[in-house]
C-alpha cells in the first residue's frame, strides 16, 4: 500500500470517528426526567443548578454526587451552543483538602454569576455538615469561567457570615448582583460581589427553600419550594414590583398536586431571542441515594403573563430556538415499538401486563427479571409508569459489538402514578442495538432530622412502550 492510500484511508478512519463522536453529542431537543449524556458519554451532573451565558455560549454549573454519600464531591461545569448539547468543562471547584469544603462537608446550590465592575466571576455555595447543623454561603472566585475557583471562604455582612442553608443568586438588568437564602431573605452585593453590604428583603415566609428569582419587565418573580427533605413538592411562588417588596403571594407554579411536575426549582433562565423571550424553568428531580446514577432534571417552559407564572403542562421533549426564543415541540423518535410487540421485544422473568388508563405497562419486582429490545437506529428511548412503589431499573445499551454505548439507572418513584419517558439515549451512529432494562430490586428511601422515612415502598418496575429513531 502507498503512501498516498494510507493517507486516504487514516483520513476516511479519522472523519468516521470524528462524524460518530458529533452524532453521540447532539441530542436535537431538551428531554426532562431522563438522565443527559455529554460529549464523552458520561451522564451530565450538574444539580442545583445556575446557566450563565457567556459570549454566547451557555455555562451549566451544578452539583456533582455520588451514589453512597450526600458528602461533597465537586462543583462540574458543562457547556453548549444549543441547550441540548453538553461539552464537559472542567471540575470548576473540587473538594477542598480542608475549609467548610473539604472531605465529608456538604456543598449545595452552586451558582455562578460574572462581576460586571471587576470581570470576574464568582461562584456561590452552601456549605455545611452532613446533618446540616454548620450553614454558611460561601464564595470563590476565578478569572475564567470554566475555572479552577479558588475558594475564598464565607461571604460576609457586616463582618459576620450568613448562616443559611439553600441559596441562589440573581443579578438585576443594571448588573447588581443579589444572593438569596431560604425564607426570602434577599441580599445586596457589594460592587465586587465579594461581600454583602444590605439586607434588601427579610425572611417573608417559613421555609421557602430553593429560593429562585428572575424578572420580566418591571416584574420580579420569587419562587420556592416547601421543606420536605428529598422529596418533591408543589413550589410556589411570590411577585412584587421592587426587590424590596411588599412580595404577594401568587400561588402554585404548576397544577396542585404535581409536585411541580415532580421536581424542585433551582433557576429560572431567561432566553432572550430575535422574536420573543423564553424563560427556561430548571429543576431536579432528586433521586436520594443514587443521585449520580439516577438523579435527573426538569427544564420546562414557564408561561409568564403579568402577575402569574405558570407550567400548565409537562413536557417530555420540547426546542427552542435560541437564536429567537422560539418554543417548538419536538419528537425523541421515528417510530414506537409496543411493548407487547414480540418480534423486538422479550422479557425475562415475572412481569405482569396491565393498563392504567390507556397508558400498557409490562411490570415486575422481581429482583433481576429483565426486558431486551433489539433494534435497528440511531436512537432509544422508552416510557413507563412512575408511581409511589416504584423502584430502580438498570438500563443498559449495546452495540452490534457487544460494546456498551450508554448505561444508567432509571427512579421509577413518585407520590403520583406519572407516565412519563425514562430513558433517551445519545444519537448515535446507525447500528444494530441491544437495550436491556433490569430490575435491581432496590429503590430511593431516606430520613431527615426528625427520622421521617420517605421515599418509595416497592420495587416495581413498569415499562411502557419504547420508541426509536431511524
Amino acid at each position: 500500500m502507498n503512501f498516498f492510500a494510507s493517507a486516504i484511508i487514516f483520513f476516511l478512519f479519522f472523519l468516521n470517528g470524528n462524524l460518530s463522536f458529533a452524532q453521540k453529542t447532539n441530542n436535537g431537543a431538551i428531554y426532562s426526567g431522563v438522565s443527559w449524556f455529554d460529549d464523552r458519554g458520561e451522564i451530565v451532573r450538574a444539580h442545583g443548578a445556575n446557566i450563565l451565558k457567556d459570549n454566547g455560549r451557555y455555562y451549566l454549573f451544578g452539583e456533582a454526587h455520588s451514589d453512597t454519600s450526600n458528602a461533597f464531591a465537586g462543583f462540574n461545569c458543562y457547556s453548549s451552543q444549543d441547550l441540548y448539547t453538553w461539552k464537559f468543562e472542567s471540575v470548576a471547584l473540587p473538594v477542598q483538602l480542608s475549609s467548610k469544603l473539604g472531605a465529608n462537608r456538604v456543598g449545595e446550590r452552586v451558582k455562578v454569576m460574572r462581576c460586571p465592575e471587576t470581570g470576574e466571576y464568582i461562584m456561590f455555595l452552601h456549605a455545611d455538615t452532613l446533618t446540616y447543623k454548620d450553614q454558611f454561603v460561601d464564595y470563590a472566585t476565578s478569572k475564567n469561567i470554566t475555572g479552577p475557583y479558588t475558594f475564598q471562604g464565607a461571604l460576609l455582612f457586616n463582618g459576620n457570615p450568613i448562616h443559611k442553608w439553600d441559596m441562589g443568586t440573581f443579578q438585576d438588568t443594571d448588573g447588581l448582583g443579589y444572593v438569596l437564602t431560604h425564607g426570602g431573605d434577599i441580599y445586596k452585593l457589594s460592587d465586587d460581589y465579594k461581600s454583602v453590604v444590605e439586607a434588601v428583603n427579610k425572611n417573608m415566609t417559613s421555609g421557602f427553600e430553593a429560593p429562585t428569582l428572575f424578572r420580566k419587565d418591571s416584574i420580579y418573580y420569587f419562587i420556592g419550594s416547601h421543606l420536605s427533605s428529598w422529596e418533591r413538592n408543589d413550589n410556589y411562588y411570590f411577585t412584587a414590583t421592587s426587590l424590596k417588596g411588599p412580595w404577594i403571594s401568587r400561588g402554585l407554579v404548576a397544577p396542585e398536586n404535581k409536585l411541580t411536575w415532580d421536581c424542585q426549582s433551582t433557576f429560572v433562565l431567561p432566553i432572550q431571542g430575535s422574536k420573543e423571550t423564553t424563560y427556561l424553568f430548571m429543576g431536579d428531580r432528586w433521586s436520594y441515594p443514587k443521585q449520580a446514577s439516577a438523579a435527573t432534571y426538569v427544564w420546562q417552559p414557564l408561561s409568564v403573563d403579568g402577575f402569574s407564572i405558570s407550567m400548565p403542562n409537562y413536557q417530555d421533549a420540547w426546542s427552542i430556538d435560541t437564536v429567537t426564543g422560539v418554543v417548538s415541540t419536538a419528537k425523541a423518535g421515528d417510530k414506537t415499538i409496543e411493548n407487547t410487540d414480540k418480534k423486538f421485544v422479550t422479557f425475562s422473568g415475572k412481569w405482569k401486563h396491565v393498563k392504567y388508563n390507556s397508558f400498557s405497562v409490562y411490570s415486575s419486582y422481581e429482583k433481576d427479571a429483565s426486558c431486551s429490545v433489539k433494534f435497528k437506529g440511531t436512537r432509544i428511548g422508552f416510557y413507563a409508569l412512575s408511581g409511589s412503589e416504584g423502584g430502580y431499573a438498570s438500563v443498559v445499551l449495546r452495540n452490534s459489538l457487544g460494546k456498551t454505548v450508554a448505561s444508567c439507572l432509571v427512579d421509577m418513584y413518585c407520590k403520583y402514578s406519572f407516565p412519563s419517558l425514562k430513558f433517551i439515549s445519545p444519537i448515535l451512529p446507525k447500528d444494530n442495538y441491544n437495550l436491556v432494562v433490569s430490575v435491581t430490586g432496590e429503590r430511593g428511601n431516606w430520613t431527615d432530622k426528625k427520622k421521617i422515612i420517605y421515599g418509595s415502598t416497592g420495587y416495581f418496575i413498569p415499562i411502557g412502550n419504547f420508541i426509536i429513531k431511524n
